[in-house]
């Protein structure tokens, strides 16, 4: 069966994010200096993040949040409002922060555009995913637009059901194994992973080099001929 309907992740696929958060994770880690060192305090906060993203979910929030947590932690509930107040404030910058697309972006939207059913699926916090694919200047580009709290099968496949696509004639294009790979080819469809020279450890995962559904890309400016090779008709 040909592709009629292609995809896309947002954060780190379509524009920067992950950068963001390393950046804020440096400026916790000198925020707290006196008080831990920075390969400890990583790795505190990698585990707390890793026991809140089911209750927070994911997103700056969730972050700055866990942030908090580890800083109580490791402070031994010394941390003062100050910090506190600085590391809210760590959190704000980021949700203001820009959107900055990838190179070639708009050329791929545009060369699939009209063509293809072009879907946006992305996850995290409802209003930061919004805020963001508003200030992108992309959400005219696409046919529909899928924010999701998780990525899983179940997940994908009710949303393929709503836009009635059938799972064969379905490609996602994502920079996470883990999230925009692993669970699509569950579901009998295809997936391209165009990697993204960061990678959250909680959003890590091995490559599926055997399936005959993946497709690992150097950049998303291959797409459309990805596309073309799998058999895309208008």
């Amino acid at each position: 069966m040909s592709i009629t309907t292609v995809a896309f992740d947002g954060d780190d696929t379509l524009w920067h994010n992950e950068g963001l958060f390393t950046m804020t994770q440096e400026r916790f880690e000198a925020l707290l200096a006196d008080h831990v060192s920075a390969d400890v305090l990583h790795a505190r906060m990698l585990d707390t993040e890793r026991e809140n993203v089911a209750v927070y979910g994911y997103g700056v929030k969730g972050f700055a949040l866990s942030m908090i947590e580890t800083a109580i932690e490791v402070t031994n509930g010394r941390v003062d409002a100050a910090t506190i107040y600085r590391i809210l404030s760590f959190a704000k910058d980021q949700l203001r922060h820009p959107v900055e697309l990838l190179p070639g972006v708009g050329d791929v939207l545009t060369a699939l555009g009209g063509r293809y059913q072009l879907l946006l699926i992305t996850k995290g916090d409802l209003f930061d995913q919004e805020s963001k694919i508003a200030r992108s200047g992309l959400a005219e580009r696409f046919d529909a637009i899928e924010v999701v709290a998780e990525k899983d099968p179940p997940v994908y496949a009710r949303i393929l059901a709503r836009h009635d696509v059938d799972p064969a004639a379905f490609l996602m294009v994502g920079n996470s194994v883990r999230s925009d790979v692993l669970p699509v080819l569950e579901i009998g469809a295809q997936a391209a992973h165009v990697p993204y020279h960061l990678t959250w450890e909680l959003e890590q995962a091995d490559a599926p080099h055997e399936h005959d559904g993946y497709w690992e890309l150097e950049h998303i400016g291959q797409v459309p001929e990805l596309v073309a090779k799998l058999g895309g008709t208008a």
